[in-house]
């Protein structure tokens, strides 16, 4: 118990205390008082519209990063376990998941920005413009630009569902007289479902609850709700609406507490044949 205490108290001062802090905040009205008034703001259009955004974001990025992921990971894990494709895509994988924030949304405008590297060389020649109006800067660009740290972290966390995958199975599959195809449609692709349909939930969640690269990326308005969360807690125009802040933090919990809760169930699920 007492190797736990450094683990607990990290819990408690940097989760605990933040989501108590939150939920409080969620209920009180500017005078300190319990209100509804900040819950009841998140049916406004404003915020509606930043979660349904939001939820567009994260879904098409869990989707895009699930798919390519995924078959990025068959192709290094085919090559076999120890492999030298296999070895540089994991590490590459594993720098990049975490390449977020600041500096992949530099890293986005300096190259595909109005003044960007390849943009500025496609306009010379052959004259294309690739920045157009500016999608960079709105959803659009946000799903390309979380697809890049997306697709590493499937790799990451799908990789050892396949690896779990004996091949005994599918020798024994084919010896009864299954194709390839066959062995995939009813061993193969059953067996992997659950981990991958948990692995895009954690690719949801992910994307979900980001904020630093799309804070750079979009410097005016709110598109998602992290944003909107910004603009309601340090606003000059929107003054003394730091508890409606609270409130849209809540809703990120719960809607993030619901896909993690759905992920653990699947990942007991898999375990079961992984063991």
């Amino acid at each position: 118990m007492i190797g736990l205490a450094p683990f607990l108290i990290f819990l408690t001062i940097f989760l605990l205390i933040p989501t108590i802090t939150v939920i409080t905040g969620a209920f009180q009205g500017n005078d300190g008082g319990f209100t509804l008034g900040n819950v009841q703001a998140l049916t406004s259009e404003a915020a509606i519209r930043a979660l349904t955004n939001s939820l567009i974001l994260s879904a098409s990025t869990a989707l895009i990063g699930a798919v390519a992921g995924a078959i990025l990971t068959y192709l290094i894990v085919s090559a076999g376990p120890n492999s030298l494709l296999r070895r540089v895509v994991l590490s590459i994988s594993g720098v990049l998941a975490q390449f977020g924030g600041v500096t992949l949304a530099f890293a986005f405008i300096a190259t595909i920005g109005f003044s960007g590297v390849l943009t500025q060389a496609l306009r010379d020649w052959p004259g294309i413009d690739i920045f157009g109006s500016g999608w960079l800067y709105g959803l659009p660009g946000l799903i390309v630009v979380y697809c890049y740290f997306q697709i590493p972290l499937m790799v990451i966390v799908f990789a050892p569902a396949l690896d779990g995958l004996r091949p005994q199975w599918k020798e024994a599959a084919v010896s009864l007289g299954a194709s390839g195809w066959q062995y995939w449609r009813y061993v193969g692709g059953p067996l992997l479902l659950p981990a991958f349909l948990g692995s895009a939930l954690l690719l949801f969640a992910n994307a979900f609850a980001a904020y630093a690269t799309a804070a750079v990326l979009v410097s005016q308005g709110n598109p998602i709700t992290p944003l909107f969360i910004r603009s309601a807690l340090t606003s000059e125009v929107l003054l003394g609406q730091a508890n409606l802040g609270y409130a849209l933090a809540l809703q990120m919990i719960i809607v993030v507490a619901l896909v993690m809760y759905a992920y653990n169930l699947l990942l007991k699920r898999t375990s079961r044949w992984m063991a």
